[in-house]
């Protein structure tokens, strides 16, 4: 039996997309946790962050950061490069264990194919009890499955869009408000709503809903 993540803990997720920015290092917590998928490990040794677990098929991972990981005593996970998971998923399944809190970084630019598939791993039913943010430069997608208080200023963008199927979605603090509406997958109803209030509010009662800030 898997155990539940640990209240009050934060694992930092580093991805191998685009390099996360400097301004994204100084907003992230106090001494997270942090695991490194693939070459997100490069990018994490390159920020200055102590990696506790660096995970993937490590196909483009430098054998410089490699070597200094193992010197510092991070974990390696080796995977073969022939999977059914992306890098990323397998560092969420090892992230979705040890902390509530989950925010990756580093997961934007390249391929658009990676991003999409990025964008639908964080969304996936099997990380429910854990709130997970990704952190995409001038962006913020936080994934919603119950309820979740969004960090913006007024007069922020805010757009909604539903993953999976269609979702039940109640906000507050929004110009536009929803009040048990459905929002569907396949239009663009949630696109463009501001924030009106610092703290406003998404609910789920169905489905889940990605909220992207810019």
């Amino acid at each position: 039996m898997t155990s539940p993540p640990e209240p009050g803990v934060t694992v930092v997720v580093v991805a191998g997309g685009d390099p996360p920015t400097p301004e994204e290092i100084a907003c992230l917590p106090a001494d997270p946790v942090v695991v490194a998928a693939d070459s997100g490990l490069d990018y994490a040794q390159a920020a200055g962050l102590t990696v506790a677990v660096a995970v993937g098929d490590m196909d483009s991972v430098s054998p410089e950061a490699l070597a200094a990981a193992e010197q510092a005593g991070t974990r390696i996970e080796r995977h073969p490069a022939d999977k059914d998971q992306t890098d990323l998923e397998l560092a969420l399944e090892l992230a979705a264990r040890l902390a509530d809190r989950v925010i990756v970084i580093g997961a934007g630019g390249g391929r658009l194919d990676h991003l999409i598939g990025n964008l639908a791993v964080l969304a996936s039913p099997q990380w429910s009890g854990v709130d997970i943010e990704a952190w995409l430069g001038n962006a913020q997608a936080v994934v919603v499955h119950h309820h979740r208080v969004l960090d913006v200023e007024p007069d922020t963008t805010v757009s909604l869009f539903a993953l999976g199927g269609p979702a039940r979605v109640t906000t507050t603090g929004l110009a536009w408000p929803l009040n048990e509406e459905i929002l569907d997958p396949l239009t663009s109803r949630g696109v463009s709503n501001r924030a009106t209030d610092p703290s406003p509010s998404v609910s789920v009662s169905k489905g889940v809903v990605l909220a992207v800030i810019s």
